[in-house]
């Protein structure tokens, strides 16, 4: 079980390594914009500030798991399991925070929080 959450770990890092692309990178282009349902040009521009954050908030928690399963192949499994998990754990909240707030968003919370719900199973089971 260790290893298939470590591999579904490495999965929920570049999902959220594609989400910080989308909202840091590529944020006021149209198919951007389709994605996370942002009507216009000039919306997408004014929103653009807090999109950018939000990125880099997704990109930290991706490194930070990244980070853990280098730890755990590396040998430091109490480090890099707690980076895992609150990495995953926080992408999971994250994905609650967004439906809990907009029940119209379930798909992307779906999206963004499977993936990490399935790591936190797993590595969970795996310490039992």
């Amino acid at each position: 079980m260790r290893i298939a959450g470590l591999v579904l770990a490495v999965l929920a890092g570049a999902l959220h390594v594609y989400i910080f692309v989308l909202e840091s990178l590529r944020w006021t282009q149209p198919a951007t914009r389709r994605i996370f349902g942002v009507r216009s040009a000039a919306e997408a521009e004014t929103m653009r500030a807090l999109a950018f954050n939000q990125g880099f908030y997704n990109l930290f928690l991706a490194i930070a798991t990244f980070l853990g399963v280098v730890l755990v192949i590396l040998g430091g499994y109490t480090a890099g399991m707690t980076l895992v998990l609150a990495g995953t754990a926080m992408m999971l909240a994250a994905a609650l925070v967004l439906v809990l707030s907009d029940r119209t968003k379930l798909r992307a919370a779906a999206t963004q929080g499977t993936v990490p719900l399935l790591v936190v199973i797993a590595l969970t089971i795996s310490m039992l």
